[in-house]
């Protein structure tokens, strides 16, 4: 396999980057959802933002 190392780190806006961007992104919603369905409340209630 010669060619480019899929694990190099590289920066900017890279496919890899926005691999990883929208994964975090994917748990970051779930995880606001989590906690809106055990609070009871909206994320930002729960911060105390509101």
């Amino acid at each position: 396999m010669q060619g480019e190392n899929r694990n190099d780190v590289k920066f900017g806006f890279t496919p890899q980057a926005e691999n990883w961007n929208g994964r975090l992104a994917m748990i970051g919603f779930i995880a606001a959802v989590i906690t809106e369905l055990v609070s009871g409340q909206g994320v930002l209630h729960f911060l105390g933002l509101l």
